[in-house]
C-alpha cells in the first residue's frame, strides 16, 4: 500500500511557504533576474552610469527640498535615466526584474485568493475603523 499525499490542511503552512519560496527561487524568472543582476554589477560602464545617476538624483532631491531645483535639472535627470535604461545590460535587468515581479504578484494572488484578504493585509474589515 502506498502512502497518501498529505492534504494542505494537514501540512504546516510555514513549511509550505518555505517550499513555495524554494520553488520561486528555482524558477526561470528568478534565475534570469539573478544573472541579469550579476551582469549589471560586473559591467563597469553600467556601474559608472548608475553611480552618476544616483549622485545627480540625490543632488536634485536636495535642491528640490531647498526649492532650488529647476525644470532643466529634472530634464537632465530624466535624460540620464533614459540613457541608463537604454543600455542593453540594464534593459535586460529591468525586463528580468519585471518578469520576476509578475511571477511574485501571481504567487501572492494565489496565496491571497482562498483567504479572501490581500496577502499581508488585514483580515476582518467589518468592524475596522
Amino acid at each position: 500500500m502506498s502512502e497518501s499525499v498529505p492534504r494542505p490542511a494537514d501540512r504546516d503552512p510555514v513549511e509550505l511557504a518555505a517550499e513555495l519560496g524554494e520553488t520561486l527561487a528555482a524558477s526561470d524568472e528568478h534565475e534570469r533576474f539573478e544573472a541579469a543582476r550579476a551582469a549589471v554589477e560586473a559591467d563597469e560602464t553600467a556601474q559608472a552610469r548608475i553611480d552618476e545617476f544616483e549622485r545627480r538624483r540625490a543632488s536634485f532631491l536636495a535642491d528640490r527640498e531647498r526649492g532650488e531645483a529647476t525644470q532643466a535639472d529634472l530634464r537632465e535627470l530624466e535624460r540620464l535615466q533614459s540613457d541608463l535604461h537604454e543600455m542593453p545590460v540594464v534593459a535586460e535587468f529591468l525586463d528580468a526584474r519585471a518578469d520576476l515581479e509578475a511571477l511574485l504578484d501571481a504567487a501572492t494572488d494565489a496565496v491571497s485568493a482562498p483567504l479572501a484578504v490581500g496577502f499581508g493585509g488585514e483580515a476582518g474589515g467589518c468592524c475596522m475603523d
